[in-house]
């Protein structure tokens, strides 16, 4: 069934708004996937705060050729059966999702991504981003070191404290 211009138009308008404040864009062929697996998908998506978009790729390169940061991307993998991964709140996580989604379903496959600042990434440069920490991991890494000195200061101390109080016991009771 053909879209009509103004659906289109709104379609390019949404797109245009999504990718403007994307972080990062990751975009995988998935011809062969059933709607169980797509919706299965969107669902761990969503969880990770990733939005999982179908559009046709033409509407995607006119969106594209709308935003100043992707005006010199290279739209020439944009081809076939396509779905693109879109997240605004962290530059791993789109490539984190669709990654653990392709190992458990062979039908989707990684093609490619846009960065936020319209840089075009590879399919291996997105299968390398999809292997780093996410941003919470990295964030409970550095509060656990910055705790861990103060929780090695204080330990230091209380155990000078409990063999001072030990001392001054023992000779309490001599």
């Amino acid at each position: 069934m053909a879209i009509s211009k103004d659906k289109k138009h709104q379609l390019v308008a949404d797109l245009n708004a999504l990718l403007s404040d994307a972080k990062m864009t990751v975009y995988a062929q998935y011809q062969g996937l059933s709607v169980a697996d797509l919706q299965a998908l969107r669902a761990m998506a969503r969880a990770a705060g990733v939005k999982i978009k179908i559009v046709k790729n033409r509407l995607v390169k006119v969106a594209i050729n709308e935003i100043a940061v992707y005006k010199n991307v290279d739209t020439a993998g944009l081809e076939g059966q396509l779905l693109y991964a879109i997240s605004s709140e962290d530059e791993v996580a789109p490539a984190q999702v669709l990654d653990k989604f392709a190992h458990e379903h062979e039908a989707l496959s990684l093609k490619g991504a846009f960065s936020g600042e319209g840089a075009n990434l590879s399919e291996d440069e997105v299968k390398s981003l999809a292997k780093l920490p996410s941003k919470q991991q990295l964030i409970a890494e550095v509060i656990a070191m910055l705790e861990s000195g103060v929780n090695d200061v204080t330990n230091a101390l209380s155990g000078n404290l409990h063999a001072l109080l030990d001392g001054i016991s023992s000779k309490a009771t001599n």
